[in-house]
């Protein structure tokens, strides 16, 4: 039996909910397989994140990892490409942690790349209707480096990645973009299936890149 691991995170500076701990919640609850679905919605603290991501894997090897977290201010959905090996906190984790430019993993690559279809992903979100776009940076926050753990502890067969959910809509401060939060459980859905569907290693022959 196939297994995907889905995550995503608690509410963090102010914030009351999280779109994406809220997402993952919401597919939990109306997902109908085949693929079993392990779901957990993880603290926004660097150790804790990256320590219970690490035992999800280990407990279910999962043949697909999807992280989610938000991105407060993006327009739509972000499927994220690559993860850097580095932690340099804008703000403080809910633990009142802030490290300063300080590696994810001690002795690791300075990056990784998802390795998730992510413009097929993108490609097949968008076809709905619901704003989606490949991003090239993750951050250097909590987000990105439970997405630089998860390519770190995945093996050879298992595809990893991240994707970033804007608000939902309610929760999004004045004048800043949101997406109803059943579009954002709908594009989660999106991703697993594509993934699911493609073949290990190939992606959609389509523009992806950025001019800056």
């Amino acid at each position: 039996m196939t297994t995907v691991l889905l995550t995503g995170f608690e509410p963090f500076a102010g914030d009351a909910v999280n779109p994406s701990g809220q997402a993952v919640e919401a597919l939990a609850a109306q997902w109908a397989g085949p693929a079993t679905l392990v779901t957990e919605v993880l603290p926004v603290t660097f150790a804790g994140a990256a320590a219970r991501l690490r035992e999800l894997i280990a407990a279910h090897s999962p043949d697909v990892i999807l992280a989610t977290g938000l991105a407060g201010g993006r327009p739509g959905i972000a499927v994220e490409r690559v993860a850097i090996n580095l932690a340099d906190a804008r703000i403080a984790d809910n633990s009142g942690h802030q490290p300063l430019d300080e590696p994810c993993v001690d002795g690791a690559a300075t990056a990784h790349f998802a390795t998730l279809p992510v413009k097929a992903i993108q490609r097949d979100i968008a076809a709905t209707g619901i704003p989606a776009v490949v991003s090239h940076t993750a951050g250097t926050f909590v987000c990105n480096h439970v997405f630089f753990h998860a390519l770190e502890a995945a093996d050879a067969s298992t595809r990893a990645g991240f994707i970033h959910v804007p608000w939902a809509s309610g929760q999004a401060p004045a004048g800043q973009p949101d997406l109803p939060l059943s579009d954002i459980v709908t594009a989660l859905e999106i991703a697993i299936r594509t993934t699911l569907d493609a073949v290990p290693g190939a992606d959609a022959p389509t523009v992806g890149g950025t001019l800056h």
